[in-house]
């Protein structure tokens, strides 16, 4: 049976190469069915958040961080209104995450339960940017 999965292509900020100091990968409100696929926040509440447990293929869980911040729905001067998962440098550098690969989401049968996994991008060198298609962002697998 496959389950539902999702990969987010890395960037240089959230692998934390840039020295940026972002708070986690972005996970777009646009994409319905990829909030869906996330445990549900309540937008009423300022910063709603969950834990998502990730077992990676060794046997080892992260705990990660999904948030919703929304502050800009609740206080006056607020600017954020977006969703994140935070809590992932450590399972970044664990795997010598770099811009390019794809960290993977997938499901399982337990709500808040993830399988996790780092896909590498060839490390090509001598490649020209010219005519380089780019890959960002997140895309459904299953």
């Amino acid at each position: 049976m496959t389950r539902q999965s999702y990969a987010k292509i890395l960037s240089a900020n959230d692998t934390g190469a840039t020295g940026a100091h972002q708070a986690g990968i972005l996970v777009p409100k646009a994409d319905a069915k990829l909030l869906a696929f996330f445990p549900a926040l309540d937008a009423s509440i300022m910063n709603p958040d969950e834990w998502i447990h990730c077992e990676d293929a060794s046997g080892e869980v992260w705990e990660m961080r999904y948030v919703y911040y929304n502050n800009k729905l609740h206080v006056s001067n607020g600017t954020r209104n977006e969703y994140r998962i935070t809590w992932m440098t450590k399972f970044l550098r664990a795997n010598k995450a770099a811009a390019g690969d794809s960290v993977i989401f997938e499901a399982t049968d337990e709500p808040g339960y993830y399988r996790i996994s780092l896909a590498r991008v060839s490390r090509v060198s001598t490649v020209s940017k010219q005519g380089v298609i780019k890959l960002s962002g997140w895309r459904r697998i299953h």
